[in-house]
């Protein structure tokens, strides 16, 4: 097998005297896509906040393609070509919708499709006829739509959403699960968290579910798809 692009290992952390993860281990492959699943308070924002280098860890190790990060600043890690949208949007309300999607844009990757403003209002329409509005005038669909944007438009090499369809109306969820879906079928790498679980099963082609800030289970959609238990035992399904 390949050398992974991100490699999660024995990782734990805690805030305060209080110790949230415990060992977690996490492998992606470049051009994978992967849910990250678990009730509310099992470590999955605080996994994805180690791997950012918004959270510090105690112990264990993340890698990018076999270099350790750690001690790495934020935007060295973001250099490296991850981007996240997330929980909560945080998009800037005094910046219009274009120039969110022109001040954080990055080149394509070689061989990668681009991703530019252009391109996202291809795939959101409502940001088109919204381009010169500024953040705080977006409704919440749309304000989701931007902040997808504007991590697409750093044309990154590994895209975390969490919570990405959370509080959306059914239509402009649909326009989420869509827009997931032309990336995952562009080889574009994913780390999804979302509850779901319909859903993340015809996208990702695996998951990962965090149980009390440990590795409970991982395998498959497929596996996840025909164990129903699972759901019930650590998902409240």
């Amino acid at each position: 097998m390949s050398r992974s692009l991100l490699k999660v290992s024995g990782l734990q952390a805690s805030y305060g005297l209080s110790q949230v993860l415990f060992g977690v281990d996490l492998s992606i492959q470049s051009g994978e896509s992967v849910g990250l699943l678990g009730r509310n308070g099992m470590g999955k924002s605080t996994l994805l906040k180690c791997i950012l280098g918004l959270k510090s860890h105690q112990h264990g190790e993340v890698e990018w393609q076999g270099q350790s990060l750690k001690s790495w600043s934020v935007d060295r890690i973001a250099n490296l070509g991850l981007a996240v949208v997330p929980e909560g949007r945080h998009v800037f309300p005094n910046l219009t919708v274009h120039e969110h999607l022109t001040a954080f844009a990055k080149p394509a990757r070689p061989g990668a499709p681009l991703w530019d403003a252009p391109r996202v209002y291809q795939l959101f329409g409502r940001l088109s006829e919204r381009q010169h509005h500024l953040g705080r005038q977006l409704s919440g669909g749309e304000q989701q739509m931007l902040a997808i944007g504007r991590a697409l438009v750093t044309n990154p090499q590994l895209l975390i959403l969490d919570e990405a369809s959370e509080g959306l109306a059914p239509l402009i969820r649909e326009e989420i699960w869509n827009c997931l879906r032309l990336l995952r079928n562009e080889g574009q790498t994913l780390i999804i968290v979302d509850k779901y679980v319909e859903r993340l099963i015809e996208i990702c082609d695996r998951h990962v579910i965090l149980e009390r800030g440990a590795v409970s289970w991982c395998g498959s959609s497929n596996e996840l798809s025909n164990n129903r238990e699972l759901w019930h035992q650590y998902l409240g399904v």
